[in-house]
């Protein structure tokens, strides 16, 4: 049950069907309005750079801004993101400095962490230990956001840090593509570890965190059925589609087979990867990001969706764009439209009417 969302069972019908690719005529939409929790979470994140929060303030913070949407009749689904940790937790784990950054846009506080291996020589000394005091709060963090959320709102599952993500964690962006050329086969060492520990931190999250409909809550896609992960390709947005597929694909397939699937996001800097990231075994779907220096994703839609084919597509886009080709009838379908600066949730409501009626 989510409490928070209102007919909660339809929205999943619904994605289902996205999800499955057999809605290509059908858009989809979450519509965000105005939050007095994302206000209060700026007023008192001023300064971006904090410490690790009390998971208890956090818990709250998410219980009041998924309770202040539970009137909006849009195809999200209520879950908190554990932000905290979608970096920084898999280096932290491992000996390094875990940072922390307040997001005032979307009330995260992530994480990330300095290069941990002065050089490739003390690689062999990384082991995981579950008694890291990173690995109990990681625990302790899904406890405490499973009990104040059970009833009313999940939680979202959250970014994987592994194949050449995993190296920047460990020498930096620079030395991992040197590396890549000068001692290959310690990145695959790296590689293969990266493997091990994310299955490890993505096993206890399905552990922790119940499924909800037999499905995977998501910070962008809202539900998927099955235990879905989330890939990212970044590293590989600043390479030829030559290089993601010596160095990207197998890794991403791999992780991505030992769950149910996994979804991708792709940068504006990556969209050259389009084709070949859209044909990875497992995927569900990708969210496209926008970038400065690049056209809006929502501005050259119709190029970037003959890239990925039928594969379900999310993005960003301003209310008042939104509205007007929803008006026009020129919405393409397929499509999970991420819509921002919606006045209120009577005006959220008015657009769902005509979004669910819609058909391309």
């Amino acid at each position: 049950m989510l409490a928070y969302k209102p007919g909660w069972e339809d929205v999943v019908r619904r994605l289902g069907g996205l999800y499955a690719r057999q809605a290509e005529d059908r858009i989809f939409a979450t519509l965000d309005v105005p939050s007095r929790a994302l206000e209060e979470f700026r007023r008192r994140y001023a300064r971006p750079q904090c410490d690790y929060p009390d998971p208890a303030d956090r818990a709250a913070f998410w219980d009041e801004r998924l309770r202040e949407r539970s009137a909006i009749e849009d195809d999200s689904l209520p879950s908190a993101y554990l932000s905290e940790f979608d970096q920084g937790l898999y280096g932290g784990l491992l000996g390094g400095e875990v940072r922390f950054l307040a997001h005032p846009d979307v009330g995260w506080i992530s994480s990330m962490v300095p290069p941990l291996l002065k050089d490739w020589s003390e690689f062999d000394r990384l082991r995981f230990d579950p008694a890291h005091l990173w690995w109990q709060r990681y625990c302790r963090q899904m406890e405490i956001f499973v009990q104040r959320g059970a009833g009313k709102w999940g939680v979202s599952h959250f970014i994987l840090v592994d194949a050449l993500n995993f190296v920047f964690e460990l020498v930096g962006a620079t030395q991992t593509y040197l590396s890549v050329h000068e001692c290959p086969e310690r990145v695959r060492q790296a590689v293969d570890f990266a493997f091990d520990l994310n299955v490890r931190i993505q096993e206890q999250f399905f552990a922790s965190v119940p499924l909800v409909a037999g499905g995977t809550l998501s910070n962008f896609a809202q539900w998927m059925p099955g235990r879905i992960v989330s890939e990212s390709l970044d590293p590989y947005h600043m390479t030829s589609v030559a290089y993601f597929e010596e160095w990207g694909r197998e890794p991403a397939e791999r992780i991505l087979a030992a769950f149910d699937g996994g979804v991708i996001h792709v940068h504006g800097n990556g969209r050259h990867l389009l084709r070949a990231a859209a044909t990875l075994r497992g995927l569900k779907a990708i969210l496209l990001l926008d970038d400065r220096g690049f056209p809006a994703a929502c501005d050259v839609l119709g190029e970037l969706k003959a890239r990925v084919g039928d594969v379900p597509v999310a993005l960003g886009v301003p209310y008042p764009k939104f509205a007007e080709q929803l008006a026009r009838h020129e919405l393409a379908g397929g499509v999970m439209y991420q819509v921002a600066g919606v006045p209120d949730a009577a005006t959220a409501n008015r657009s769902m009417e005509a979004v669910r009626a819609y058909r391309a």
